[in-house]
Formats: C-alpha cells, sequence, structure tokens
C-alpha cells in the first residue's frame, strides 16, 4: 500500500498543470478548474497521465515538434489573482472554482489554504477526488468544499490494489465520513471494461452503497480521451486496443443498481 504525503509544513507554492477558465463541465455555472498535479493512484485509463506525476515533466507533440514542460509551482496570489478576473462570471451564473486533478489532497496543505482565500471571498468551490488521504486531512480539507465529485472505482480492494496501486479501504472510510455532513456529494464510478463492468460488480457496488448510505451514482462510460497524451509522454498507453463504452453499453449495468434502490446518472439524466 502506498503512503501518505507526510508534510507539516505550511505550503507556499502548488504544483499545478493547468488552470481552465470558462469551464461548464466541473459543476454549477461557469467554472474556474485548478489542475493540481500528482496522484497516489495510477490508473491505466486516466484521461490526464501528465497529472500523475508530482513534479514538473516533458511532453513532446509529435505533430508540432514541440517540448512543452508540464507543472508550474504556483503561489496562492497568483492563483487568487486569476481566479478574481471571472468573479462577475461566477455570480451571473451561479458558478465557482473546481479543484481537481491529479488529486487535489496530495498537495492538501497548499489546498486548504488556497480554499480558506476562495471562501473567504465568498466563492462556490467544488473539488474532485478519489479521497485518498489521511482521514483527519480530508475531514479538514472537505469543511471548505461546496459540492464533492467522488470517484469510487471498485468495491473489492484487493483489485482496486492491483490495478490503481492503493487499498481502498480508506477511500471507502471517508466516504461513509463524507455522508455523514450536509455537504452535496456526487459519487461517480468509471466503468472499465475488464475491471469493474460486469453486473457481479454492479450488484457488489449495491450492496457496498447500501451498506453505507449511497443513494445516488453517477456511471461514466470508459473512453480514450487521454490516448495521444501517453506518446507525447513517452509512456504505454494500456488501454488502447481496449473498447470504449456508450451509455447504451451500462444499461443493465443501471438496472442492477436500480433495483437496488440508487438512482444512478447517466448520459447526462437521472
Amino acid at each position: 500500500m502506498k503512503t501518505f504525503t507526510n508534510n507539516k509544513t505550511r505550503h507556499s507554492k502548488g504544483l499545478i498543470f493547468n488552470i481552465q477558465k470558462f469551464s461548464l463541465n466541473d459543476g454549477p455555472g461557469i467554472r474556474t478548474v485548478i489542475f493540481f498535479k500528482g496522484c497516489p493512484l495510477r490508473c491505466p485509463w486516466c484521461a490526464n497521465p501528465e497529472s500523475q506525476r508530482a513534479c514538473p515533466e516533458k511532453m513532446y507533440d509529435h505533430v508540432n515538434g514541440n517540448t512543452t514542460v508540464v507543472g508550474e509551482f504556483k503561489s496562492i496570489a497568483e492563483i487568487i489573482k486569476m481566479i478574481l478576473q471571472d468573479r462577475d462570471y461566477y455570480e451571473e451564473s451561479n458558478g465557482g472554482v473546481t479543484f481537481s486533478g491529479g488529486e487535489v489532497l496530495n498537495q492538501a496543505p497548499f489546498a486548504i489554504e488556497l480554499a480558506k482565500v476562495i471562501k473567504n471571498e465568498g466563492i462556490h468551490l467544488v473539488c474532485e477526488t478519489t479521497g485518498f488521504s489521511k482521514p483527519a486531512v480530508f475531514q479538514e480539507f472537505m469543511k471548505y468544499m461546496d459540492l464533492i465529485f467522488y470517484d469510487v472505482k471498485h468495491w473489492d480492494s484487493e483489485k482496486h490494489r492491483a490495478i490503481t496501486g492503493v487499498d481502498n479501504e480508506i477511500i471507502i472510510h471517508n466516504l461513509e465520513s463524507a455522508l455523514t455532513t450536509q455537504k452535496k456529494l456526487i459519487v461517480r464510478i468509471p466503468i472499465i471494461p475488464c475491471f469493474n463492468d460486469t453486473l457481479s460488480d454492479a450488484a457488489h457496488f449495491s450492496q457496498l452503497f447500501k451498506r453505507i448510505g449511497v443513494t445516488k451514482v453517477e456511471l461514466l462510460p470508459f473512453h480514450q480521451f487521454g490516448l495521444n497524451k501517453y506518446a507525447e509522454l513517452g509512456r504505454k498507453y494500456e488501454m488502447k486496443d481496449v473498447r470504449q463504452l456508450h451509455a447504451k453499453d451500462l444499461q443493465d449495468y443501471k438496472k442492477v443498481l436500480n433495483e437496488a434502490g440508487i438512482t444512478v446518472k447517466l448520459n447526462g439524466a437521472f
């Protein structure tokens, strides 16, 4: 099992690999998405493989012949300056800021300090997370979130570890903790062929969710959107020959969850 980052010092800068403005797909309204670099998981289907390593790295564009460095250390002041440029858009659209990655909790000290400043500005704050963090850190971080997108990749810890590199016990524990709060929580399952896509998997997820109190989930069909990035990083893409999934492929999966009393979002609607 991988260990957590243990750095008690206050981080003056965070490692960011992208800041995307005017996003409409990462929470309500118009949003600025802060992409944190570094993740303890190594999911072979990751659409942002440049987010995994917690250090700047080179990417080579084979079409244009250009090499770029992905990942830059930025201060809270630098990030807040960019965020506040679009305050009017947030207010008009009920939008705000989203923390994504990578895994934001991999840089929890910096992320918490940044979240405090954002909330002091009265801005709506969302995070996308795997939940892989020490429980005390997770609970402190979640105090500042208005909406949480929480990915659960597998119900079985052994298979979770074999594919992603980490166990899922702490992920489930933190999910249970999040469910006890008054925060809005959206649980998501990326459905991956030969990993968690069988009806037996759906039944086991149903059992898990009923036990801990999850009543709604969102299913994310496997896609290959990040394929070219692996070549640019000089890495092998293990999912190249795996068939992409579509909403129609998950209807039976959805039915199993529905029959267990769990509402399923698929292809944009509950």
